[in-house]
């Protein structure tokens, strides 16, 4: 097995996660947000091993910006050489916008 690669959530990733369990909990259902915040992250953990396991993200078509799914979201990644950046986790149906470039 090959060297673990180091993954690490950017700031917008971390907001995405706090608005969602913000968004549960101001539907009286707190537990529902933790819950699935706790599994998107334990899905993350693949990439330490399999960093190029998600696929391509369709609205860039370019092999760094990868994502996983985990119904109702999208984990949506950076891949370099030595590490992956979670950019974003998003709801399934919301697209990306191509015009973001190479700030995505």
């Amino acid at each position: 097995m090959g060297a673990r690669i180091r993954v690490e959530f950017a700031q917008s990733a971390r907001d995405d996660l706090h608005d969602m369990m913000a968004w549960y909990a101001s539907q009286d259902v707190p537990e529902v947000g933790r819950r699935l915040a706790t599994e998107d992250i334990d899905r993350v953990r693949q990439l330490e091993t399999f960093p190029d396991s998600g696929k391509v993200v369709p609205e860039f078509d370019t092999t760094w910006l990868r994502e996983l799914e985990h119904p109702p979201f999208r984990i949506v990644y950076r891949r370099d050489e030595l590490s992956v950046t979670i950019v974003r986790v998003w709801r399934s149906e919301r697209l990306l916008d191509p015009g973001l470039g190479g700030n995505a």
